[in-house]
């Protein structure tokens, strides 16, 4: 009796082992024309995570996803497609790179939602037409634009046959979010386009957002539309505690989020702001403790942890990471070494960068200020070796002062990577022997520059 007993014991042991979830997606496919020699697959929630797959001669690819997301985008050159791959999933994206709108099919197990936001996507771009006609609309009409665009894809949504129900709720309050993003983009954009930066809308034109729920997981992992009004609607809790509080913006932004219930999107927006922001924030130590005190995903920590370590040696009064035989625009090289003796301020940028090209007007002016004192305005262009001639030809356009130099590979220049630049305009100012004074500088246009600058013995 024992022995059935224990028998039965082991079946049941057996038959209540959990079953080992597919934590995975398979995506493949064939690119023909293809302008690159790889793709790259993107999550759509976390951006840093990514897998390069290398095309084959014939233009095909396979591999293997595990990045926690359900929905991704590929990149092939500058063609982007957008899919949905749930783990245990397959995704397979066939077009031709030339003409890839009309060539491209989306097949696999998620085939039905797949095709439906190509249609969705297709759908919206016919109705909204030209940006800046539609955002040129006073307020009646551009709501009214909106609700017919809203209701086009509800309509798209409920039509399409296969598609399973908790997607169908989950996509059409995404639908929803969509709509209040567009609608909540309505002031900045239409001030932008009638050339009135001061426009306001009218009191009630985002009454709708009023009741915003900014603690609801399973919309924050479902909608990107979603994420950015909880963004949004933080940042505008942070501008208030700027003027109540006279705290820096970005210290500001971190308390916001800190107060958030849900940890998954308390941890998604802190790291989100962290791994750029701390590069440019005026108060590491701050901004770090708020980071690394509400943060709970181990991950998130040890990355941004890695950063703040290697930020602490761009400190003030450090010795500057330093570069050598950069190529100097007019004639031969430069190191930092050969501007010792002077203070140096450094513009980083490039020939493609906007807000860097805005600057240029604010530079030539204080660099005309301060001609003849102790500092050397120097500035690293850091694009590719493709635009070199590109880069010289700006030099001469714009009429550009000071030091003009160029890095000797890109964003993956040592000097770049030693100071942590992820994005520009970047301005860093050192002091004559060598130590850096400031390692986030302000920009040309920012009147503390120069108070910065008068407040040394130039």
């Amino acid at each position: 009796m024992k022995k059935i007993g224990l028998l039965i014991a082991i079946i049941t042991m057996v038959s209540c082992k959990p079953e080992n979830k597919v934590n995975y997606t398979i995506v493949s496919g064939k690119i023909e024309n293809a302008t690159s020699k790889k793709v790259t697959i993107y999550s759509r929630f976390d951006t840093s995570l990514m897998s390069e797959i290398e095309l084959a001669e014939d233009g095909t690819f396979k591999d293997t996803l595990k990045m926690n997301s359900d929905f991704y985008f590929l990149r092939e050159g500058k063609n982007m497609t957008d899919f949905y791959a749930p783990s245990g999933s397959n995704t397979n994206i066939n077009y031709d790179s030339k003409k890839k709108d009309s060539t491209l099919t989306l097949a696999g197990t998620t085939s039905t939602i797949n095709n439906y936001l190509l249609n969705k996507s297709k759908t919206n771009l016919a109705i909204t037409g030209d940006q800046e006609e539609m955002y040129l609309k006073n307020e009646e009409d551009f709501k009214a634009h909106l609700l017919k665009i809203k209701t086009a894809e509800e309509d798209l949504l409920f039509k399409t046959d296969g598609i399973p129900e908790d997607f169908k709720i989950n996509e059409k309050k995404n639908i929803n979010y969509a709509y209040l993003t567009t609608l909540n983009n309505y002031q900045p954009y239409h001030g932008y386009y009638i050339k009135d930066r001061s426009f306001k809308a009218s009191d009630n034109f985002l009454n709708e957002l009023d009741d915003l729920d900014i603690d609801n997981e399973t919309d924050f992992l479902f909608s990107g539309n979603y994420r950015n009004l909880v963004s949004t609607s933080l940042k505008e809790k942070a501008q208030k505690l700027v003027e109540k509080d006279s705290l820096e913006r970005d210290i500001a932004y971190l308390k916001t989020i800190v107060a958030v219930k849900s940890d998954v999107i308390k941890n998604k927006l802190l790291y989100d702001d962290a791994r750029y922001g701390i590069t440019y924030t005026e108060n590491l130590e701050e901004y770090y403790a708020l980071f690394s005190k509400n943060s709970t995903n181990v991950e998130n920590n040890k990355k941004i942890t890695k950063d703040y370590n290697k930020l602490k040696s761009l400190a003030k009064g450090n010795p500057s990471p330093n570069f050598t035989d950069y190529e100097d625009n007019a004639g031969g090289t430069k190191s930092l070494e050969d501007l010792k003796g002077k203070y140096v301020y450094i513009d980083v940028w490039a020939t493609w960068c906007g807000p860097c090209i805005a600057e240029i007007p604010s530079l030539k002016q204080v660099e005309k200020d301060f001609h003849g004192r102790n500092i050397q305005f120097l500035s690293i262009s850091i694009d590719v070796e493709k635009d070199h001639e590109k880069w010289k030809k700006m030099i001469v356009d714009k009429e550009l002062g000071g030091m003009q130099l160029m890095a000797d590979s890109d964003w993956k220049s040592q000097f770049i990577e030693d100071y942590m630049i992820k994005g520009i305009p970047r301005f860093i100012l050192l002091d004559p022997q060598g130590n850096i004074v400031n390692a986030n500088a302000p920009r040309p246009s920012d009147k503390k520059l120069i108070e910065t600058l008068n407040g040394l013995n130039l």
